[in-house]
Order: C-alpha cells, then structure tokens, then sequence
C-alpha cells in the first residue's frame, strides 16, 4: 500500500535571545492544541522556501528573505491517512513585528523547555535537534 506523500515546510525563528517560535493549533483544526513551528503546506509550483515565505507572511504578519532561511534537518512521519515530509528551516532574521494573524496562540520558548510542549509526532524529533543546534 502506498501511502499519499504531503510536502509540509516549517520554520524555527530564532529570536536575538535564543528562543523558538511555536505556534498553538487552533480548534477546529486537525490536531488542535499541539504546539508546532510555523510554517504549511507546499502548493502545487512551490519550492519550499517559497511556501515558507508565503506562510509566514500568512500567519505571522513578518516578512522573510529567501537567503535568510537556513535548512537545519527534516521529519518524515507517517500519519493514518498520509506521510508527512517536513523539511525545518532556521531563520534569525525577518522584518516586522510576529503576530498570530489565525486564531493561534504564539510563544518564544528556550530550546532546552520545547519538550515541555505538546507536539504533534512529526515535529517531536526535531526538537532535539534544534536544541543541539542552539
């Protein structure tokens, strides 16, 4: 059985103390309050910087540069109805003020805490990774 492949791009912005975005789930939405990094679905004619831009213009209102997105690592995670592959960007710099534009709950959390915060499974591993990294 061959499972449908989704292109999902994420990003860990970083701010100048080191803390790490995530964005809360909201209701209504499939699982609604996990915390993850932003970012979305790849469309049809995007590369995943592109869809990373759009996304983050989308829901956090910050405007990013391609340039200033830096891949650190992936997730590739088998869902019941899908298989998700998660390519995670880093980005320490952006223009404009972070603002939850959809109904999601924001939180700048030091690497070492991002454990403390429930995740879905895909984005689980990459906190250890982020963490090493930061």
């Amino acid at each position: 059985m061959t499972a449908k492949i989704v292109l999902v791009a994420a990003c860990a912005l970083v701010d100048v103390d080191g803390r790490v975005l995530v964005a809360r789930r909201p209701e209504g939405k499939p699982m609604a309050g996990l915390w993850e990094f932003p970012g979305g679905k790849v469309e049809k004619g995007e590369t995943p910087e592109v869809s990373l831009i759009r996304e983050l213009k989308e829901e956090l209102g910050i405007d990013v540069s391609q340039a200033c997105l830096a891949p650190l690592t992936f997730a590739s995670h088998s869902y019941e109805d899908f298989h998700l592959v998660m390519p995670l960007y880093v980005c320490r710099r952006w223009s404009g003020l972070v603002q939850p534009l959809e109904g999601q709950e924001l939180a700048w959390v030091a690497p070492v805490r991002l454990s403390g915060y429930p995740m879905p499974p895909a984005d689980i591993p990459l906190v250890a990774q982020l963490r090493d990294l930061l």
